[in-house]
């Protein structure tokens, strides 16, 4: 395996779950090179992806931008509204609190996460908060999609980081 290349093998996506995931696992590659933690997130509407975001926060000196915050605002200009109606956010980890947060204010309908965060996961690794019922909008979550794609290119991240620490 060359140094730049996250997976020794080709990812072929075999329904849309899994190809919007790839695409959320490019992103995520794209913060693993920028130094961040490897996590990506793209936002489809209609079979069409509206917005992506990478973690950012080492660039941006914000603990604020995450990969689902970066694609939700993305995704919010790109519709010119703040509802993200009829839209799906694909992302490669569980969401924290803020981004499960951001997530239920936008009015986002779907998520799709690939691998659980047991310190920070707001969809039952640490919290549930998709569980409580919520006043004015409830989200249908699928998880485990690319799971081991996705936890692989997280331990690598950490790997590295721990080597460079030695």
């Amino acid at each position: 395996m060359r140094s730049n290349d996250p997976f020794p093998f080709v990812i072929v996506p075999t329904n849309d779950d899994e190809r919007f995931m790839l695409e959320a696992l490019k992103q995520a590659w794209k913060a693993f090179l920028l130094g961040e933690v490897p996590v990506g997130a793209v936002l489809v509407r209609e079979g069409r992806i509206i917005s992506r975001g990478c973690n950012q926060v080492e660039l941006l000196k914000d603990a604020t931008a995450h990969a689902e915050i970066l694609c939700i605002t993305a995704g919010e200009a790109a519709l010119d509204n703040w509802r993200l109606a009829d839209t799906t956010l694909y992302c490669t980890l569980e969401p924290c609190a803020m981004c499960a947060g951001a997530m239920l204010l936008s009015r986002a309908p779907q998520l799709v996460w690939g691998a659980p965060d047991i310190r920070h996961g707001a969809n039952g690794s640490w919290v549930n908060l998709f569980d409580k019922p919520h006043p004015t909008h409830t989200v249908a979550i699928r998880s485990g999609v690319l799971q081991e794609y996705c936890a692989t290119l997280m331990k690598r991240f950490f790997q590295q980081r721990r080597d460079m620490n030695e």
